[in-house]
């Protein structure tokens, strides 16, 4: 489908799956240096704070788990393989990232501090980590259905009634990290995981990889140029935008999942996202009835000259 890599301030990056590595520049909000911490807002004092239920452990990963050498997936920062808890016999998966690879080591203990927080039903979950001198070791929830992007491969095209499905998903997420003030800043088809390789109407769909994501304020303007081509909004590359540009991405994405292929064209990232500001959405027609109409609507809808506040 012509998807490209996620980009951060015109630099390549890539998800924080294995598959590559993320741009060491800093992603503060406003191009600054985030915080060092990220807390959870509307927790009552006295209250359970979900980032409190996450430990981070001092001791060696394999005195608790068994890790399987088989690798479930590797790229240039780690790998991911399963493991099983040698106390509960819960089986997750383990993320291993080498230090020696990563170019911001604070930038990736934010992502982990955003996933700690997270506590939703369509995203990842992170339960706990570990450190050594040559790596960081993360245990997630263990999804085994594939990535969406590898099913829309699969099936060229979901029906109106699969795409209804896999995108209340997604704004069912998307609505939540809003609501605690997160913006994910790249959403896109392989940043989505299914939990089984069951039907689409018999599996769960979870967003993964904050390694782009911010905290933001109410009515803050963001700054910093981070995305895909195909999926990143106009304003992103402007360099002024809010919250409202992953509505852009599920809409682009939403597009992709009903027609097996991007709304825009280019051969760079100016060239697919100039074809957006300029709202010529140049929508085809092949294999395009009701469903796609609405997806044309919210594309046109989201394409807002000036953020909302």
């Amino acid at each position: 489908m012509g998807c490209g890599a996620s980009t951060k301030n015109g630099a390549g990056a890539a998800a924080s799956d294995p598959k590559g590595a993320k741009s060491g520049a800093k992603p503060g909000a406003g191009g600054t240096t985030p915080s060092t911490e990220i807390k959870k807002e509307g927790v009552a004092s006295g209250g359970l704070n979900h980032a409190g239920m996450i430990i981070d452990n001092t001791g060696k990963l394999t005195d608790f788990y068994d890790v399987d050498k088989k690798k479930l997936g590797e790229g240039s920062y780690g790998t991911v393989s399963k493991c099983t808890s040698k106390k509960t016999k819960v089986v997750r998966a383990v993320k291993s990232i080498s230090k020696t690879q990563m170019k911001n080591l604070e930038r990736f203990k934010q992502e982990i501090a955003i996933m700690k927080i997270m506590d939703h039903p369509n995203i990842l979950k992170l339960y706990e980590s570990f450190e050594d001198h040559r790596n960081i070791y993360l245990v997630l929830e263990l999804c085994l259905g594939g990535e969406l992007f590898d099913r829309i491969i699969d099936c060229g095209h979901f029906t109106e009634v699969q795409a209804a499905t896999v995108m209340q998903h997604m704004f069912r997420a998307v609505y939540y990290m809003h609501e605690n003030h997160i913006c994910h800043r790249d959403l896109k088809p392989e940043n989505f995981l299914f939990t089984t390789k069951e039907s689409i109407d018999k599996t769960i769909l979870k967003v993964i990889d904050f390694g782009l994501a911010c905290k933001f304020s109410e009515g803050q303007l963001l700054k910093t140029k981070a995305g895909t081509p195909y999926y990143v909004a106009p304003q992103v590359l402007t360099g002024k935008y809010c919250q409202e540009s992953d509505l852009w991405s599920l809409g682009v994405i939403m597009y992709v999942v009903l027609c097996g292929y991007p709304p825009f064209y280019g051969r760079h990232r100016r060239g697919c996202a100039g074809q957006g500001s300029a709202r010529k959405l140049h929508l085809q027609r092949r294999r395009l009835e009701v469903g796609v109409r609405r997806c044309q609507e919210i594309d046109s809808n989201a394409a807002e000259d000036e953020p909302q506040r």
